[in-house]
C-alpha cells in the first residue's frame, strides 16, 4: 500500500477519524478532510496523516481542496464519510432549514466532491491500475421511520447518487462501494442530531448490548479498499446484533432463549 493515497472526509470525529487510523495502520498515505482544523491537525500529528480543512457545503472551499490535492500528489481513493442528521421532527412539523442542511451536507456535498475528484482518480487509475470510491450512507437510506423523514430522504438520495455513479463508471477501473451502517455509537452523531442534548443522545443507546463502533465501520472500509481489485462491494449493510432491523432493537443483555427445543 506504500504510495497509495486516500482522501477521507469527516475525519475530525467518528467513522471518518477511525478510518484515517485504520488506513494509516495499513500503510496508506491519508489526507483527512473536515471543517475543524484543530482536531484535524491533532489527528495528523498522532497518525502521520495529512490534513486539509474544508467545508464541503461550500463550492469555493471544495475547489480549493481539489486544487491542493492535485498539487500535492496522486489520489487513489476517496472515502466520503462526511454528512449528518439534524432533528427528529415529523414531516408535518419538519424544519425546512434542517432538511436543507441535511440535503446540502449529504447529497450536494457528495456530488461536488465526486465531480472535483474524479479526474484525479482517473489519473491514478491510469498509472496504477485502479482507483476506489467508498461512500458511507446509512440504513436510514433503506428503511423509513417516524421522525426520520429528512434524514431518510437525504441518505436515500445519496445512496441513489452512488448507485448511478457505479453505472456511469462502468468500464472504468474505479470501484464504487457503499457502506450502510445501522446503529453506531459515536461521539457526536446523535448528539448533533438532537441539538446537543447529551441526556437524550445517550438514551438512544441505553440498554443496547454492544452497538457498532466507528472502528467496526472503518474495518469494513479498509477491507473494501484492500480487497482484490476484481472485487467490488456494491452495498454492505451492517448493524449490531441487537438491531435485527431498522425498527427492531433489543435493549438489555443478549441471551439464548430457553423456551424452545
Amino acid at each position: 500500500m506504500v504510495n497509495r493515497r486516500a482522501v477521507v472526509t469527516g475525519a475530525s470525529t467518528g467513522i471518518g477519524e477511525a478510518t484515517v487510523r485504520a488506513l494509516r495502520a495499513q500503510g496508506w498515505d491519508v489526507v483527512g478532510v473536515a471543517r475543524r482544523e484543530q482536531r484535524l491537525t491533532a489527528l495528523a500529528e498522532e497518525t502521520g496523516a495529512s490534513a486539509i480543512a474544508c467545508d464541503l457545503t461550500d463550492q469555493a472551499a471544495v475547489d480549493a481542496l481539489i486544487e491542493e490535492l492535485r498539487r500535492s500528489g496522486p489520489v487513489h481513493a476517496l472515502v466520503q464519510v462526511a454528512g449528518g442528521a439534524r432533528g427528529t421532527d415529523s414531516v408535518e412539523e419538519g424544519s425546512v432549514a434542517d432538511w436543507q442542511w441535511m440535503y446540502d451536507a449529504n447529497v450536494l456535498a457528495t456530488q461536488r466532491l465526486v465531480a472535483g475528484i474524479l479526474p484525479l482518480l482517473r489519473k491514478a487509475a491510469s498509472s496504477d491500475g485502479h482507483a476506489d470510491t467508498v461512500f458511507v450512507t446509512s440504513t436510514a437510506a433503506q428503511t423509513p421511520y417516524p421522525g426520520g423523514a429528512g434524514y431518510n430522504a437525504a441518505k436515500a438520495a445519496e445512496g441513489m447518487l452512488v448507485k448511478v455513479l457505479r453505472q456511469e463508471l462502468n468500464g472504468e477501473p474505479i470501484r464504487v462501494v457503499e457502506i450502510a451502517p445501522g446503529m453506531v455509537h459515536t461521539e457526536e452523531f446523535t448528539l448533533n442530531r438532537l441539538g446537543g442534548d447529551s441526556v437524550a443522545a445517550e438514551a438512544v443507546y441505553a440498554g443496547v448490548d454492544e452497538p457498532l463502533l466507528a472502528e467496526d465501520v472503518a474495518d469494513v472500509i479498509a477491507y473494501a479498499l484492500s480487497a482484490p481489485r476484481r472485487v467490488n462491494l456494491d452495498l454492505v449493510t451492517m448493524r449490531p446484533v441487537a438491531q435485527s432491523a431498522q425498527h427492531l432493537l433489543a435493549r438489555g443483555p443478549l441471551h439464548v432463549r430457553t423456551d424452545v427445543d
